[in-house]
């Protein structure tokens, strides 16, 4: 019995043999859209590529084995993963979510789901005794970001698997801000992990994907279904660019996460910063959970400095160099965002101002470069 692979072995080789036709290492981009039959239903496995692609496939499979999950499935994007996960549901079921919640999460359960019969709580994740008092008979699935999109809450997986047991209740995790190398939600117990690929998994900024992975069969071939009968997939090109930037995980990960630890202990050290949401301070308040159930701590972390307001934030912004203002992290380059106006303008302000997301919050993705070029450009964009 071959020995099982270590996660920095898994993402090379894990689920990958080389292409049967000619060998090759790197999966073809099969850029095809039907394929030829000898008789009708006489095929080699592939019919038409919104159902299958060997490309996707591949991907598919490399996206199970990081995760240590049986099944991967690939979509056009992270909200069409979530979309598919939301799908399961029925009209009268009712779902738990995070009160800090990514704002395009957060509009496709609001503006669209509630209005086809599913109600969602929007809830303290980080108590769990709070929510056990949310669940009830209707209750069907709840949906954990953690850390959570922009305040950097560290929720507990474990906690709620433990919560649900004997109950008919999934959990799913969103586990795009840690990515498979920090965190392994099914080994934590959960059904369904999902990633916006479209961030680390990718890594380059060049690609748009969303990805679940389950262990359970019959799950799986619900979501399948899903996923073919609504048509959201990937097409080969960003499947090969995916399985392409999952090689390279483990060591670019690596350096996310010095470098933003290097530059979460310099913000909080600045006279002009008044706070600094990052989970690898021992002051956060899930710390232990996250050093629990993570391998380091991420790469993603969020500010405001002691002027809090959006101009003060603009002025930041724009006096950035190496940190790009854009939509997006998890690229190899530094990204910076103002939550409140890009990424959760979705959510109603109050609601975004109760859970820390204030006008002068600035969300920071931080990249591979030198980390004492990065600092160099905060200090010179702080002033």
């Amino acid at each position: 019995m071959k020995k099982p692979m270590q996660f920095n072995t898994k993402t090379i080789h894990g689920g990958q043999e080389p292409d049967p036709a000619y060998g090759a290492v790197m999966p073809p981009i099969y850029q095809t859209s039907t394929y030829a039959q000898a008789e009708p239903g006489g095929h080699k496995g592939y019919e038409y590529s919104r159902t299958h692609n060997p490309t996707r496939t591949a991907l598919e499979k490399s996206m199970a084995s990081i995760e240590n999950g049986e099944y991967g499935l690939c979509f056009a994007s992270g909200l069409a993963a979530i979309d598919a996960v939301i799908k399961l549901l029925q009209p009268g079921d009712e779902v738990l979510s995070s009160n800090d919640l990514y704002g395009g999460s957060y509009r496709l359960f609001a503006k669209i789901f509630e209005g086809m019969g599913i109600r969602f709580h929007f809830v303290d994740l980080t108590d769990p005794q709070r929510v056990a008092e949310k669940l009830n008979d209707k209750t069907k699935l709840i949906w954990i970001e953690t850390p959570t999109n922009p305040m950097m809450q560290v929720v507990d997986i474990e906690a709620y698997v433990a919560m649900v047991k004997g109950k008919n209740i999934l959990i799913a995790v969103d586990n795009t801000f840690a990515s498979s190398y920090l965190q392994q939600p099914l080994d934590l117990g959960a059904d369904i992990v999902m990633h916006s690929a479209t961030k680390y998994l990718g890594g380059h900024s060049d690609v748009i994907m969303g990805a679940l992975v389950v262990n359970d069969e019959e799950l799986h071939e619900q979501l399948a279904f899903i996923q073919n009968a609504s048509g959201a997939v990937p097409g080969p090109m960003d499947s090969f660019l995916t399985l392409r930037g999952i090689k390279t995980l483990s060591v670019r990960m690596q350096r996310h996460c010095e470098n933003a630890a290097q530059i979460a202990q310099y913000l909080a050290a600045h006279p002009k910063v008044e706070r600094v949401y990052w989970p690898g301070f021992e002051s956060h308040p899930q710390h232990a959970t996250a050093k629990k159930q993570m391998r380091d701590f991420g790469a993603m972390l969020s500010f405001v400095s002691k002027d809090v307001d959006f101009e003060r934030a603009k002025e930041i912004l724009r006096k950035l160099e190496l940190f790009t203002l854009a939509e997006s992290l998890g690229g190899v380059e530094s990204l910076a965002g103002h939550p409140a106006s890009m990424t959760h303008a979705s959510i109603p302000k109050a609601m975004r101002e109760e859970q820390g997301v204030v006008d002068g919050l600035i969300r920071l993705s931080v990249g591979i470069e030198d980390s004492t070029d990065l600092i160099a450009d905060l200090e010179q964009a702080l002033g």
